[in-house]
């Protein structure tokens, strides 16, 4: 920061860490209703992440709920395949409209938009990941009950806009049953964790194959250690797909909705109940113990709203535990805070924000109970106001 900084930003060009930085979650497109989103990670490639999203899908679909998946795996989209799409994607002044297959599911690959389909995907990872981006604010997905959206393997650029730009309700991590599952898993766990993202479950593919005549499962890849793996992260739900022929046939002839199995109903049933639990959410506002503060880091009190189907069940007000930089964020976070509210707020207080995947609204005014009220009904947005007096810098998040 200049030593003859004004601390308006209005006009200024330098890019310091006064400078406000919104929040990182982008809005759907208009005509999209989407409640629920599911990411399906993997931390390597290979291990049937596409195949589990798929079968997750049609189930959801089977109960009657409105379907879709969004294909964020670019370089390797074998979504539509597995559905057997092959035409592609329309669109209108609008927007883009996804593809239905034989049984409603919606979908959006790059496979629906190329010229070709087996054309190679050569772009770099920013661009790769601007498109996943605008498969959630581009595409008119109508009413959706449950969104499951095939990730790329790893945690690089992909994963972690996902997780940034689109407010995920949780993971379903995908391994295999090989040695080094135990540190893939606790790769993709952290992740999760450090965007304050709950997994849901853990799945193993490729666990075992039937033996076709005395009925004896064989563990192929060895004993499974899915148990053990799950137990150390806090992963309650836990499932095991088998080799079976018969299902890598669907998907290649494009019939995986008319897959015959159980191995995920119990699992597809507790994911529905995490997902409900986790629907509660927290919205802070800095404020005085009735009206929004000025500043973030220098407010009296925080309001803590615990919010349920779109209503405020209880609140809290917690006295502020301190301005050490970089520690509120952090702190409320930790406490499962989705949402916070304040008036201004430093630059450096918002990056760990939206590191910590939190929603920042900033440029509120008056009631806070009222403030939250008008966030829940879609009328509050984020003015971009940023902590002008240098003096609470410190208390704001920054680092001098």
């Amino acid at each position: 920061m200049s030593e003859n900084c004004s601390h308006n930003c209005e006009h200024c060009s330098e890019n310091c860490n006064e400078r406000e930085k919104e929040s990182l979650l982008a809005k759907p497109h208009d005509g999209s209703d989407i409640k629920k989103v599911i990411g399906v990670v993997s931390g390597k490639g290979g291990v049937g992440k596409s195949l589990v999203t798929s079968i997750l899908a049609v189930m959801a679909q089977r109960e009657g709920y409105n379907t879709a998946i969004l294909d964020a795996d670019i370089t390797g989209p074998s979504i539509p395949k597995a559905f057997g799409i092959h035409e592609h994607a329309e669109g209108s002044d609008e927007g883009l409209f996804p593809v239905m297959t034989k049984t409603g599911i919606r979908l959006m690959s790059l496979n629906l938009l190329v010229e070709n389909e087996t054309d190679p995907v050569v772009w770099r990872g920013p661009i790769i990941a601007g498109i996943v981006k605008q498969f959630w604010t581009d595409v008119i997905w109508g009413d959706v009950d449950y969104m499951f959206i095939d990730m790329p393997p790893g945690t690089g650029d992909v994963p972690l806009t996902v997780f940034q730009s689109i407010p995920v309700d949780g993971i379903v991590i995908v391994a295999s049953p090989q040695e080094l599952v135990g540190m893939i898993v606790e790769k993709a766990v952290n992740m999760a964790s450090m965007m304050n993202i709950p997994v849901l479950a853990l799945i193993e593919n490729m666990s075992y194959i039937i033996c076709p005549d005395c009925g004896k499962e064989i563990h192929v890849f060895g004993e499974s250690r899915i148990e053990t793996i799950a137990e150390k992260h806090g992963i309650s739900t836990v499932a095991k797909l088998p080799i079976d022929p018969k299902l890598a046939a669907a998907c290649d002839k494009g019939m995986i909705e008319l897959f015959d199995g159980n191995w995920l109903n119990q699992l597809f049933s507790n994911i529905k109940t995490q997902i409900k639990e986790n629907k509660t959410m927290k919205i802070a506002v800095a404020s005085n113990g009735k009206d929004i503060w000025g500043h973030f880091g220098h407010c009296e009190f925080f309001n803590i709203y615990t919010v349920e189907e779109g209503k405020i069940i209880s609140d809290e007000s917690i006295p502020n535990p301190g301005h050490k930089p970089g520690f509120l964020p952090n702190f409320l976070a930790d406490m499962g805070v989705n949402v916070i509210i304040a008036g201004g707020m430093g630059g450096g207080a918002v990056d760990i924000f939206n590191e910590r995947n939190v929603e920042v609204v900033v440029g509120a005014e008056g009631d806070a109970r009222a403030a939250v009220e008008s966030y829940l009904s879609g009328n509050l947005k984020s003015t971009g106001s940023v902590c002008h007096q240098h003096e609470h810098a410190d208390e704001c998040g920054e680092h001098n």
